[in-house]
């Protein structure tokens, strides 16, 4: 098997409103940074995977993500697949 490190971000779909992102900008304004705007706010989740190759351990992290990490309702997410050096896994 394998080592690969799972990257995946997490965020708000487009039509839901993000909160959490307005005040922050609101922020970023109020400090005198105006052309900031557009703000989001998501999750950044690293994984270690252990699998035969690279679409494998995809397939596996998109599972988890489909089953538990993201909210499909009202979250998208993207997943990224590096595989690790056998000494960095």
């Amino acid at each position: 098997m394998k080592h690969y490190l799972a990257q995946v971000t997490i965020t708000l779909r487009t039509s839901i409103l993000d909160v959490q992102g307005k005040t922050v900008e609101h922020a970023l304004h109020a400090l005198h940074m105006p052309s900031m705007s557009n703000v989001r706010i998501g999750k950044h989740i690293q994984i270690n995977v252990h699998a035969p190759d690279a679409e494998t351990a995809k397939e596996q992290v998109e599972t988890a993500c489909m089953k538990l990490l993201a909210n499909p309702i009202m979250e998208d997410y993207s997943v990224t697949i590096t595989e690790l050096a056998g000494a960095m896994a």
